[in-house]
């Protein structure tokens, strides 16, 4: 607990950066190739946990309070169930078995069995708003955004371990460093971004964004990049996407995208990041290589693309249809939009599952 203290101080005070901690996690799978923190994610290279799970789509609506189950090869809707209210996100649980609905109105979480196609008995779990889990597996964190706390439970059963509140508003979204040692975590109505010591369970730093074009910051979605070098940041209000070096908390650049840059998505070659512009009914295409947008693909008759994820081949990209009552599925090999599915009401975090990884980080599916 001492070296942790020290290593917190040290941080704080700006003189080492997470970047630079010598030893990664306890706990955490080593990562396979220091180049590519994604090298697990390969097309279809499915963990035999998930390898006899037949694909799914499922769409948590928020305001219909049901999760539409859809096919992917007919897209067709399969089946709709019932949910707590406010299902937000579908989140694949650390070790490959369960999806779990963020059903923050309700206070719920609600399991899904994705091997059976089945859905299971809603655990109380108050504001779950999102999820993630350590990359140790040993903790689940419920962002809990109405409450402003990050909880940390246990990963099956839920049961709280650590209530730790944070300083800011709109928890939301987060991401690891590529020793899982710290991870970053938006907090939208603050536009700020809050640097957390995974271990000890600690809040290290606090940033703010910069304001650009005298609009008020709101981040959203944030991604590593392969290497570990860099976190992106996408910022609905001003338009695209905050670049910050891992080892520099604080320190931003910036990247014009689209209206109201939303999700971000790696592909899983590892060479590109698909950036939801859910204002203008786009996503854009980033190159890691050199941070240069090389596409850019329209919704015909415009849309409002949120969260979503790549298809276990690689080869589609599916994303929820926020404020038109729909899900959109785009072709990655051509760089074309492919159709539109109509869902139910306010559709949010949807997850195409299985996806290849040896284990999952929340959200709609961040796997390592």
């Amino acid at each position: 607990m001492k070296k942790f203290a020290l290593l917190i101080i040290l941080i704080s005070v700006g003189l080492i950066s997470p970047a630079s901690s010598a030893t990664p996690l306890a706990g955490m799978p080593p990562v396979l190739d220091q180049s590519d923190i994604y090298a697990a994610d390969r097309p279809n290279a499915l963990s035999p946990v998930v390898k006899d799970m037949p694909e799914r789509v499922y769409v948590p609506n928020h305001s219909s309070n049901t999760i539409s189950v859809i096919d992917p090869k007919t897209f067709k809707i399969v089946a709709t169930w019932k949910t707590p209210a406010g299902p937000q996100h579908v989140v694949p649980s650390w070790d490959l078995k369960t999806l779990w609905v963020n059903d923050n109105a309700g206070n719920y979480l609600t399991p899904i069995d994705p091997l059976k196609v089945s859905i299971g008995k809603s655990i109380y779990v108050h504001d779950p708003y999102n999820l993630y889990f350590t990359p140790n597996g040993k903790y689940a964190i419920v962002m809990a955004e109405s409450d402003k706390e990050m909880v940390f439970r246990d990963p099956h059963t839920m049961a709280i371990k650590k209530t730790v509140p944070v300083q800011c508003d709109g928890l939301n979204h987060a991401d690891w460093t590529k020793d899982g040692n710290f991870f970053v975590a938006t907090c939208e109505f603050s536009s700020q971004l809050i640097l957390v010591n995974t271990a000890s369970m600690k809040v290290v730093k606090y940033a703010k964004l910069p304001t650009t074009y005298d609009k008020t910051p709101m981040p959203q979605d944030v991604k590593i990049s392969p290497d570990g070098s860099t976190f992106y940041i996408a910022d609905m209000m001003s338009n695209g996407v905050w670049t910050m070096p891992a080892d520099k908390f604080g320190e931003f650049g910036f990247i014009k995208t689209g209206s109201a840059a939303h999700g971000l998505y790696v592909t899983r070659d590892s060479k590109t990041l698909l950036i939801t512009n859910r204002g203008e009914g786009s996503v854009s295409v980033l190159r890691f290589s050199d941070n240069k947008l090389i596409a850019k693909w329209k919704i015909p008759g415009g849309g409002s693309p949120d969260m979503g994820g790549v298809s276990a081949d690689g080869k589609q990209f599916w994303v929820s249809g926020r404020y038109h009552n729909e899900v959109y599925v785009f072709d990655i090999e051509h760089g074309k939009f492919l159709c539109k599915i109509k869902v139910g009401k306010e559709p949010h975090g949807l997850s195409i599952y299985p996806q290849p990884g040896r284990y999952s980080l929340g959200h709609t599916g961040v796997f390592r």
